[in-house]
């Protein structure tokens, strides 16, 4: 049996990490690929969680932080 839709405020938490790695990234002057390589995830990963099609792991937050030299907490900043 599928799984209900998380509720409207989820997604929107979702959204603004999601904004906040690319806002990250475009200061960091990366690339998604660029991204994705330094975090050992695939570009595909990064699109979708940057367009909140997909919600990320707390490993895959890890290694984004990682790859962003940015502490993990940053990355959930204000959401």
């Amino acid at each position: 049996m599928p799984s209900a839709p998380p509720p409207d405020w989820v997604l929107a938490r979702r959204r603004a990490v999601g904004d906040r790695i690319r806002e990250l990234r475009t200061w960091r002057n990366l690339t998604q690929e660029r991204l994705a390589e330094r975090a050992d995830m695939d570009r595909q990963a990064v699109n979708r969680i940057e367009q909140a099609h997909q919600a990320p792991g707390l490993d895959s937050l890890i290694r984004i932080a990682e790859a962003l030299d940015v502490p993990l907490a940053e990355l959930v900043r204000d959401v």
